[in-house]
């Protein structure tokens, strides 16, 4: 299951952090769509039927576009199919907010898309799941294992994010090549902040009945639980790890549907931690969502001299304080999530990041 994520970055951050390669191997920033920039709202807690950054190929939108040119565009998560009737997607009777990839090629909703190559990349921080136990359900935060310094944005194969050793919670070395890391910033992929979980999701666009503004939407895959995973639930979303991964689900030219579903599998490299159940109810939009806790302590312990350093972090980098003003806007202001210090916003270093490098390791995540 995947039905709560967060995305917490600002719009232009986030092109930065999804940067991809292209099938000659350069790394390219993807533009907004028109107009969904002003409409994406960065959220700790973002449930079905809101609106989330999906990566596409261009040529969905232009059909004189190159088929490994990406977009980011907002749309909504719930998939309504084109061939549904009704005049309000409301009425929908059933849930499309997942599929299974177990059954994608036997339900119309799913197949359609599918063999018409509407395959996308749903962005977030990370995702939400929660472990049933006896009297209630424990809220967990998953996502990719961070790096601790900064360094080139993506994947594994340019390491910004690595696995974390389950004995030592420590991260290993990270290198990077110089020449790849300049050609990163002339293409304005510079970002060195947040690795973004990489989810693959199909869409549609649904047109009314009666005419009228298209609407787009998106349903997120999921596949067995990982092995680490197995204890909070028995499903998880289909990852796509790394650059090669990303590039080969969105190019619906050169990777055909039957192909491209091998790329669905359990990814066994993430990590997560406890939160509160405070993100249980889809209202509540806080940094407190993502703050780490203690499972089992009923009475909260005194706050250590981290926890508060971390509370003073998050509550500095509400989204709502987050929107960057203009399109070119390359520096952060006072009170965005680099602490206000008019630091390069390329940086990226967000509520999670400070955590990550500034906590204790053995109060952090876990990964299995």
């Amino acid at each position: 299951m995947c039905g709560r994520t967060a995305c917490t970055l600002a719009p232009q951050e986030l092109s930065r952090a999804a940067c991809y390669r292209d099938r000659a191997g350069r790394r390219r920033r993807p533009e907004w769509r028109a107009g969904d920039a002003d409409q994406y709202r960065p959220s700790y807690n973002k449930s079905p039927q809101s609106l989330s950054p999906v990566l596409l190929s261009r040529r969905h939108l232009d059909k004189d576009a190159p088929v490994d040119e990406c977009v980011v565009a907002a749309m909504r998560w719930g998939l309504v199919p084109a061939w549904f009737q009704e005049s309000d997607p409301q009425k929908m009777q059933y849930s499309t907010s997942n599929c299974r990839s177990e059954s994608l090629l036997q339900k119309k909703s799913y197949k359609e898309p599918l063999l018409k190559g509407q395959r996308c990349v749903v962005l977030a921080d990370g995702f939400y799941e929660w472990q049933r136990q006896k009297r209630e359900k424990q809220p967990f935060f998953i996502y990719f294992p961070q790096s601790r310094t900064p360094g080139p944005a993506g994947a594994p194969d340019t390491p910004i994010a690595v696995s974390l050793d389950p004995e030592t919670h420590t991260v290993g070395p990270n290198s990077f090549d110089t020449q790849d890391n300049q050609t990163m910033e002339q293409e304005g992929c510079e970002w060195t902040g947040w690795r973004l979980l990489t989810l693959a999701g199909l869409f549609d666009c649904w047109s009314p009945p009666g005419g009228g503004t298209s609407l787009y939407t998106y349903t997120i895959i999921t596949v067995e639980a990982s092995q680490n995973l197995q204890s909070i639930h028995d499903r998880m979303p289909a990852v796509l790890d790394g650059e090669e991964e990303v590039r080969r689900w969105l190019d619906f030219g050169e990777i055909r549907s039957l192909e491209a579903l091998s790329l669905l599998r359990p990814n066994n490299t993430l990590t997560f931690h406890p939160v509160s159940t405070l993100v249980n109810n889809s209202r509540n939009n806080s940094p407190e969502c993502v703050q780490p806790v203690e499972v089992g302590v009923k009475k909260a312990p005194p706050p250590s001299a981290s926890s508060k350093a971390m509370m003073t972090w998050l509550q500095s980098a509400s989204p709502q304080k987050r929107k960057e003003q203009g399109p070119l806007a390359e520096r952060e202001k006072p009170g965005e999530r680099g602490g206000g210090t008019g630091a390069a916003s390329a940086s990226g270093r967000g509520t999670l990041q400070n955590w990550l490098i500034r906590t204790e390791p053995s109060k952090k995540a876990r990964t299995g």
